[in-house]
């Protein structure tokens, strides 16, 4: 039996030609508030000197983390300024910021919607599994053509692969919490605001920063994936040492990110000590 091809990429390319043309001038304005965004940050990350920075970053992690996190952060910053990487190192963290940031103002809205309604929840996590289980590769093209060459095609690639953590274990968190404060809350006569700001997500906290530290580590994990699309950082080290064969080039860039990726895993998993101090 010879069934016809169903005509699915032709219908996502007309879908992808239609968007272009009828919504360019938000896609623009999109484009514009990313780019600024993550400019703004670069910016922010290299205004001072490299070790006035370091020394800003280490006493940021010795305040979270104690004296082994400010340690790593000492040691492991200095190596990147002294391998010529800083530069780069800032542009993929302000990369890595950015989609982030984006990720989690939008995930937990999106994550709180699901814990509260059920029809929701069950629209959302089959969009969650497909974003979760399309390849990163596939994300680029469209940004591409949405937003053209550069950073913040990579920063959109970043927020639709690294955003499910943070809505299922937001959703998750907030339907852990015990029926019986719950049911407390509402006896006292507490609003459905008041429920959800003192009650559930202090307690969900947690759990949502554990999705938080997950998005932050996916993000980080499109730095490489994002250069080729000509995002700057030091993915495009990394790229570049693999494209032309060289190990030794490749190696200190990716020791650049595993060191950033570790700083800021600590960071995140460590944050919500603060309050006992």
């Amino acid at each position: 039996m010879n069934i016809p091809k169903l005509p699915l990429g032709r219908m996502v390319e007309k879908l992808e030609e239609w968007l272009t043309l009828y919504f360019g001038p938000v896609f623009d304005f999109i484009h514009s508030v990313i780019g600024g965004m993550v400019v703004g940050i670069e910016t922010l990350l290299t205004f001072l000197p490299s070790l006035v920075v370091i020394l800003l970053i280490t006493a940021l992690a010795y305040w979270i983390g104690k004296w082994r996190l400010g340690l790593f952060a000492l040691i492991g910053l200095l190596l990147i300024d002294n391998l010529g990487l800083w530069g780069p190192s800032m542009q993929s963290l302000a990369l890595v910021l950015a989609s982030s940031v984006l990720a989690v103002l939008i995930g937990v809205p999106i994550g709180i919607l699901c814990a509260q309604s059920g029809k929701a929840r069950n629209i959302i996590t089959p969009v969650l599994d497909f974003m979760q289980t399309m390849p990163a590769f596939v994300y680029l093209l469209p940004a591409v053509s949405f937003f053209s060459l550069g950073v913040v095609p990579g920063v959109i690639a970043s927020i639709i692969f690294a955003i499910p953590p943070t809505i299922r274990l937001t959703n998750l968190g907030i339907r852990q919490v015990s029926e019986e404060l719950v049911e407390a809350a509402d006896a006292f006569g507490s609003t459905p605001k008041q429920k959800l700001f003192k009650l559930q997500l202090p307690i969900a906290m947690p759990t949502i920063m554990a999705g938080i530290n997950q998005t932050i580590m996916l993000s980080l994990s499109m730095v490489v994936i994002s250069s080729m699309i000509g995002a700057q950082g030091v993915g495009a080290y990394v790229y570049r040492a693999v494209s032309q064969a060289k190990t030794g080039a490749g190696f200190e860039a990716g020791l650049a990110i595993v060191v950033l990726a570790i700083l800021l895993d600590r960071l995140t998993q460590n944050v919500l000590k603060i309050k006992h101090k």
